[in-house]
């Protein structure tokens, strides 16, 4: 466990993000109290692959791993960032987020709580779960794959609508 999910304050510094062509640099928030860069919503692969080229490593390297996964593991996908981070979607809706912070990248599905198993980060007074990735070695493939196929059989958030 480590010590955001202890409730332990082990406060790290942001880390500096590379500007995107044309953008002032900016730093990564040290927690998801406020939008995860100035990154302006679009809807497309073309912002999403801006977006995470414009994170510092190893963030940059974990949200490419992480948008790889989802490319390999569902079809019909859409790419968007909204409020500062990735969105995926398929279907009818957005399935889940990715965005880099200081010393991780948080990846959140949306309705998280009907995933078996539950992811274990959870923000507060939301049913969204997700988890908290430090290194591309932490991104545990299966699962994760696994979880990305049950959020997008999900009716309004990746499924048809009932």
């Amino acid at each position: 466990m480590d010590s955001r999910e202890a409730g332990k304050s082990d406060v790290q510094k942001p880390a500096t993000g590379a500007a995107a062509p044309g953008d002032v640099a900016w730093t990564l928030p040290e927690a998801m109290t406020g939008r995860a860069s100035p990154a302006k919503v679009a809807v497309g692969d073309k912002p999403v692959f801006a977006y995470i080229a414009s994170l510092p490593q190893p963030q940059r390297g974990i949200a490419e791993a992480v948008d790889a996964l989802a490319a390999k593991t569902l079809t019909d996908l859409r790419r968007s960032v909204k409020w500062g981070m990735s969105y995926y979607g398929v279907g009818d809706g957005w399935c889940f987020s990715c965005g880099g912070f200081a010393g991780h990248v948080k990846l959140m599905f949306i309705n998280g709580v009907a995933l078996e198993p539950v992811p274990p980060v959870t923000p507060v007074g939301k049913s969204t779960r997700g988890v908290e990735l430090e290194s591309v070695g932490d991104l545990d493939e299966r699962q994760i794959a696994e979880w990305m196929k049950q959020v997008a059989s999900v009716p309004g958030v990746g499924g048809k609508k009932r």
